[in-house]
């Protein structure tokens, strides 16, 4: 297992630092530092180690307790949550965010890609909405949406236009939206 593993930590590696294009088994040999051939013993076709590659991220974002808070109890604490996971998003896991991205990009035309990342971001959607929920969001549905819609905008403006732009503000702003006012004062 410990092979496998680092064949596809490589292969995220490459995918977020070089592109779709560097996903080759002799590339990941190489970069996994392990015998030629190694990549092809676990993945034989291209298309294996794509879906490798985009359930191993799947697993690993799911499969971690730590990862897994409570719902938030005031909206300063759930802003700076959302703040810190999309900062880290861009900057100590930027290879890694670029490679989820170029992965959905590949699923739009691959079920067998975009489906285990479809998993993941569920995941993330259910907490978002329940933890509005918990803040008193007259819709949490809608909130949840919103709140995704300006987190993964602002990855994008991070990963391609500015990696220094705020996240705390716009996070802020789009979370107190939903939530009663009285909810936001007694919180801050």
């Amino acid at each position: 297992m410990f092979t496998r593993a680092r064949i596809l930590d490589a292969a995220v590696e490459l995918l977020g630092t070089q592109g779709l294009k560097a996903l080759t088994h002799i590339r990941v040999d190489m970069a996994a530092g392990v015998p030629k051939g190694s990549t092809s013993n676990y993945f034989r076709t291209r298309a294996a180690l794509l879906t490798g590659v985009v359930e191993w991220l799947a697993d690993q974002d799911l499969d971690v307790p730590v990862r897994r808070p409570s719902p938030p109890t005031d909206v300063g604490a759930f802003v700076a949550l959302l703040a810190h996971c999309i900062e880290a998003a861009t900057t100590a896991s930027r290879p890694r965010t670029i490679a989820r991205y170029v992965l959905f990009l590949e699923g739009t035309h691959n079920e067998d890609v975009r489906r285990p990342l479809l998993t993941g971001r569920a995941y993330l959607r259910s907490f978002i909405e329940t933890s509005m929920e918990s803040l008193g969001a007259h819709d949490p549905a809608a909130a949840a949406t919103a709140i995704t819609a300006v987190g993964e905008g602002m990855i994008i403006q991070r990963l391609t236009v500015d990696p220094d732009a705020d996240v705390r503000a716009p996070i802020d702003a789009v979370v107190r939206a939903f939530v009663p006012r009285r909810r936001t004062r007694a919180s801050d």
